[in-house]
């Protein structure tokens, strides 16, 4: 049975609202993220954040594994597929794209944005162009924790 990971944020409260400059109408920067009661066997994290009041269900907007095991995820994470400041870590292709996507639904519609986070028993051997459904796949069997933050776009 897996313990329960807790996912924070200084940035904002679960449900609360997601500050501007962390969305795609402000300076689109991933959020700083706090986990406690990280399971002593971990040996990595992946993040995922999908857009749970898109038409398409959960729409991904960030994928990214094999980030180091540590209690604070930095803020701004750079852009690309391969993350050198996180030991290497590979952003997969969410949005489109190799990087962070903040929330920026249309019509300034009010959405609930999911942070996942999975603490792994291993490295993953996924290629940069993989997507959500394939670090899914690739994380079965292997994850020994997950947490979640929620928050709002309005």
């Amino acid at each position: 049975m897996k313990n329960q990971l807790t996912v924070t944020s200084p940035a904002f409260k679960n449900k609360a609202i997601i500050p501007i400059q962390y969305t795609g109408r402000g300076a689109d920067i991933s959020p700083e993220l706090h986990l406690s009661s990280i399971n002593e066997n971990a040996k990595s994290v992946a993040i995922i954040m999908d857009d749970m009041g898109h038409p398409i269900p959960a729409y991904n907007h960030w994928v990214i594994w094999n980030i180091p095991v540590m209690e604070t995820i930095p803020p701004n994470i750079p852009h690309g597929p391969r993350i050198e400041e996180l030991n290497g870590a590979t952003q997969g292709r969410g949005y489109g794209r190799n990087r962070y996507r903040g929330p920026k639904p249309p019509f300034n519609w009010s959405h609930l944005y999911q942070f996942n986070v999975y603490v792994l028993d291993c490295l993953l051997d996924l290629p940069s162009k993989s997507r959500k459904r394939d670090l899914l796949a690739a994380m079965q069997g292997h994850i020994l924790q997950e947490g979640c933050l929620t928050g709002r776009f309005r």
